[in-house]
């Protein structure tokens, strides 16, 4: 089959190349992808940013997310059939979307959203369930709550500020100008100009933020919570709890307690809580949010839709950081 490899960490572009068709273990199925599409996480990982966290062997075929149709299940496989429109983000070491076929674990997969294309399907399941972990699971989000979700108008955001007004909170977000528009109609209610306006003179005693921004933007945001507040952070730095949790070798939790030590001071000294997401694959969090698509709660944003053969180019226009939600791969 064709996709898309590295052979090594690199800054260069992607390498179109005939691999061998992936095998459906017991447990996987095999999905025919139909479309993928491209995260900030496909470029960090083939620069090497996570290299200490996530030790891949190469070739490696980069992509997390994908919608297409199950064309061979394992012998173990319960929950799909042959012939299912599904979609999924893949666990950390199996990742491989951006060619014409995956094998995933069935845990990871749901059934396709029915109210959407396999485009639309596919620009979902990373940055969703991102939200997800951060609002629901971590910060259980209530009725009445304050959130700030950085950077709205990207692929994390433009997810977030929907599922937090589900659940009822008040959302301040911050974006360029020309996306305000776009974020009001998704639901946030303050809307702060980054290149021109400071969020922390004019937020205060927010009960959460989604960090996905620098640590310079991270130490402010610990100023607008009210004591009992939490930070989620999914850009670092890093926790010795994520290394426990990852199972990462006792140097390794040296570095990362080191590098996260001046954050976890000054969240402890504001009497708030500082939390690394790494988000994960998830295919019963995956059900849930179909539910919320499905019920018109949650819509997807895409940017740009790019043909198979124009995937590195697709990647740089996610690495320019100019997309407004998400870009997207038609492989079939």
């Amino acid at each position: 089959m064709k996709a898309y490899i590295i052979k090594k960490y690199t800054k260069d572009g992607l390498q179109l190349a005939d691999v061998p068709m992936p095998k459906a273990g017991d447990n996987d199925v095999l999905v025919e992808v139909h479309s993928a599409s491209l995260n900030l996480l496909d470029s960090k990982i083939k620069k090497g940013e996570f290299k200490l966290l996530l030790p891949y062997k190469f070739p490696l075929i980069l992509g997390h997310d994908v919608a297409g149709i199950v064309t061979q299940v394992g012998k173990k496989v319960s929950k799909f059939k042959v012939g299912d429109e599904v979609y999924s983000r893949v666990q950390d070491f199996r990742i491989g979307t951006f060619a014409e076929y995956i094998a995933i674990n069935e845990s990871d997969v749901a059934l396709k959203p029915k109210n959407l294309t396999m485009e639309e399907s596919a620009s979902i399941p990373l940055v969703a369930l991102t939200a997800w972990q951060a609002l629901v699971e971590n910060a259980n989000l209530k009725k009445g709550q304050k959130v700030f979700i950085q950077a709205g108008s990207g692929g994390v955001g433009t997810i977030a500020i929907q599922l937090a007004k589900y659940f009822g909170a008040t959302v301040a977000t911050t974006a360029s100008t020309k996306s305000f528009e776009l974020l009001k109609s998704l639901g946030a209610d303050v809307v702060i100009d980054y290149k021109t306006q400071d969020f922390e003179t004019m937020l205060k005693d927010y009960d959460v933020v989604l960090n996905s921004q620098d640590n310079k933007t991270l130490e402010k945001s610990i100023s607008i919570l009210k004591p009992g507040g939490k930070v989620i952070s999914i850009s670092g730095p890093p926790t010795p709890e994520f290394a426990n949790e990852i199972g990462l070798p006792w140097y390794l939790k040296i570095v990362l307690s080191l590098l996260s030590l001046g954050i976890r001071k000054k969240a402890k000294k504001q009497h708030v809580d500082f939390f690394f997401l790494f988000m994960r694959a998830n295919g019963s969090q995956l059900d849930k949010i179909t539910q919320l698509i499905e019920a018109d709660v949650i819509k997807p944003v895409i940017d740009k839709i790019y043909t198979f053969e124009q995937t590195p180019d697709a990647l740089k226009y996610v690495e320019s950081g100019r997309a407004k939600g998400k870009v997207v791969i038609k492989v079939k």
